[in-house]
This record gives structure tokens, C-alpha cells and sequence, in this order.
């Protein structure tokens, strides 16, 4: 399945990682706090499996983020 909006979709990825990379986390900690495996955050990152929205918040939230505001942000490019 592809998106209609894949640049909307990897700017909101990049949101997320660059805030991940900004407050120290690793994938592997983040991974811990999610109850994911490791593996999970690297695919996601990696593209080579896609967030719904639900997991999008959770990720945000994790990381102590705002998700509306990295969406506000990714929407204006």
C-alpha cells in the first residue's frame, strides 16, 4: 500500500527521529519504552515499515514530544 502524500508522510518521520536523535534517546531505549523490540524502531526509521496513527502519538509521546505540534510542523515542509 502506498501513500497519496509520501512527502508529508517522511517529513512527519523525520519529525519524530530528529526529536528521538535531539533528547539523547537510542533506538534501543526508546524500543524499552515502548515495549517493542529494537527492531521495531529501526524498520520504522528505516522505512521499511509504516507508523499508523496511533503508533505515530505513542512514539511522540515517548520521547516527551508534542505529536500535534511535529505534525503541524511536517505539514509546513
Amino acid at each position: 500500500m502506498s501513500s497519496r502524500f509520501p512527502d508529508l508522510y517522511d517529513r512527519s518521520l523525520e519529525q519524530l527521529v530528529g526529536v528521538r536523535k535531539k533528547v539523547g534517546v537510542t533506538q534501543a531505549d526508546l524500543a524499552t519504552k515502548l515495549g517493542r523490540p529494537q527492531s521495531f524502531v529501526a524498520k520504522y526509521e528505516g522505512r521499511e515499515r509504516r507508523l499508523d496513527v496511533a503508533e505515530y502519538l505513542m512514539i511522540a509521546r515517548a520521547l516527551g514530544a508534542d505529536p500535534y505540534k511535529l505534525l503541524r510542523a511536517a505539514e509546513k515542509g
